[in-house]
């Protein structure tokens, strides 16, 4: 958990390294929210009032959202409904 923009932001990471299958975290994200834009490096996306950046390396960044808690929630919903399987 790194916390950025002056306690407004909140980053998420794995402890492992993941690979996020992209394709299912646009059509997941897209369930609540807009995707704003995506390349092989991120996607951006305004979901549950928030824009959340997210990487296929697993991490998320969630703007703007000060608990730590919430965070984690939010950042295992999205990697869960993201993730290739097997991963």
């Amino acid at each position: 958990m790194t916390r950025l923009c002056g306690g407004k932001a909140l980053m998420a990471t794995s402890k492992e390294e993941l690979r996020v299958d992209m394709d299912r975290a646009d059509a997941f994200i897209s369930g609540e929210g807009k995707v704003k834009s995506r390349d092989d490096l991120m996607m951006t996306a305004e979901w549950r009032g928030m824009e959340i950046t997210l990487y296929p390396q697993g991490k998320v960044m969630f703007f703007p959202l000060s608990d730590k808690d919430t965070a984690i929630k939010y950042a295992a919903e999205i990697l869960l409904g993201a993730c290739a399987a097997g991963d």
